[in-house]
């Protein structure tokens, strides 16, 4: 939680790289700073200016649902799927969001939790490593479903996001919800 992205360091451009691999794995990257960055929803030509709060964490997010629901990840990437707004969510941005958001809704820089759903969660991360990666994904695929649901435009896309966390943190309180993967959003993810 506390990495933030450096573009000086190898590892953290390796990241970058192989983010842009699993995304566009025919299209060369013509470099770290490009334009060609712009396609996958980052501000501008220097995704490293747009991790802020949710720093490296949030790129191995996007990595992990690249490589691991690329169909799911594609869909949302490409816009595929319901009636879509003029106005769309800039996708890695989104990303990057929705890292941030998780955090905040587990309370994980705290000493003390605040709510019921970081001792849930963090039972859940003690039977598996990939706990906050799916839950990313999840959470991705539930953001755009609310996007959908209320025809939403650019400028709801904080309201959006709280309606999100909402639905996230009421399926990990579920009884039934003992993984990731018991979460009636997860059959969302292809």
């Amino acid at each position: 939680m506390k990495v933030y992205f450096d573009a000086s360091r190898p590892e953290h451009q390796d990241a970058l790289r192989a983010l842009w691999s699993a995304t566009y794995p025919d299209r060369e990257l013509s470099g770290l700073i490009s334009d060609q960055w712009k396609e996958m929803g980052w501000q501008g030509r220097d995704p490293s200016t747009d991790f802020r709060g949710a720093g490296f964490l949030s790129l191995e997010n996007l990595v992990f649902f690249a490589k691991t629901f690329s169909i799911s990840f594609q869909h949302l990437l490409r816009k595929q799927g319901g009636k879509r707004s003029a106005w769309e969510y800039p996708f890695a941005v989104a990303g990057v969001n929705i890292t941030f958001m998780i955090m905040q809704m587990l309370d994980l820089d705290a000493m003390k939790p605040r709510t019921f759903v970081r001792p849930v969660f963090l039972q859940i991360l003690s039977e598996s490593e990939w706990a906050f990666d799916l839950l990313y994904c999840v959470a991705f695929v539930v953001m755009d479903n609310q996007w959908l649901h209320r025809n939403a435009t650019y400028m709801e896309f904080n309201d959006v996001l709280k309606s999100t966390r909402a639905q996230v943190e009421r399926e990990l309180l579920m009884d039934d919800v003992l993984r990731i993967e018991d979460m009636p959003s997860y059959s969302l993810l292809i």
